[in-house]
């Protein structure tokens, strides 16, 4: 590079902070409203990730195991595989499209056993830890030396067992759909099921937003310290970032403000 271009090798750096600033800045102008400017980016970057993905589809799969297998190894059997791939392309054929229906049935069954097997493996495991211990005991020693066959349960972890067996079964209860919910005790145990739930719903939502906001002071954290010496210094930045917040602010409340137009 240096060679093709000094210029250009000893301004990268820079080059590329512009870039990341004005792709950031432009991303983040969907929060005044919908403009032709994000628009732009937006498909640039659902480009750039759609060549990654290909990229890594024939890096990581596609060459190491097809490719080289099957015309450096000699592994001739894989071409039927190529040739099942190519049998989802008929369906863009009106006469023979029935030929990509076998092969997407075939790998649907395929991929639902493995959902299936994945489900299993991850939820029994799940059943069979819900069966907690109640009362406090010591550990009992197994038959092979250092190794307790039953661990130490005090009166802590107790309590601990008995809020979550009572979690449990109030959310249990709010699934009861079988029978009417009529005596005072399953409908008390099923309203503080569906109360549980919504804490734990508005925890993951809660989690949810954090992960945003981390990429949010990521960004934020780009433009000042990375990109601020670029326009003068992290103050500067920070100045021209609260002017811009204000700035949307207004212009949406004003938007708001403003009463439709309809033609005539």
């Amino acid at each position: 590079m240096t060679q093709f271009s000094p210029w250009l090798a000893s301004h990268v750096e820079t080059i590329m902070l512009w870039t990341g600033a004005i792709c950031t800045i432009a991303l983040f102008s969907i929060l005044y409203k919908e403009n032709k400017v994000y628009r732009v980016f937006e498909h640039i970057f659902l480009g750039l990730g759609t060549g990654y993905m290909v990229s890594t589809n024939w890096n990581d799969i596609i060459y190491p195991k097809l490719w080289v297998p099957l015309w450096d190894k000699g592994e001739w059997w894989l071409v039927f595989v190529l040739f099942a791939g190519l049998f989802y392309y008929f369906i863009y054929s009106n006469k023979f499209n029935w030929l990509a229906r076998l092969v997407i049935g075939f790998f649907l069954g395929v991929t639902s056993g493995r959902a299936f097997q994945e489900f299993v493996n991850d939820i029994w495991p799940q059943v069979a830890t819900s069966f907690k211990p109640l009362i406090p005991h010591a550990a009992v020693a197994g038959p092979t030396a250092g190794k307790a066959l039953v661990k130490e349960l005090t009166t802590s972890g107790a309590i601990n067992n008995l809020i979550f067996l009572v979690i449990l079964l109030c959310v249990m209860t709010y699934f009861f759909f079988s029978f009417e919910q009529r005596h005072p005790v399953i409908k008390g145990a099923s309203k503080w099921g569906r109360w549980l739930m919504m804490f734990t719903f508005g925890a993951i939502f809660g989690s949810t937003i954090m992960g945003r906001l981390a990429l949010l002071i990521d960004r934020v954290d780009f433009l000042l310290n990375d990109f601020g010496p670029q326009v003068g210094g992290k103050g500067v930045m920070f100045a021209l970032l609260m002017g811009a917040a204000v700035l949307i602010v207004y212009l949406v409340s004003k938007s708001k403000g403003q009463a439709p137009e309809y033609e005539a």
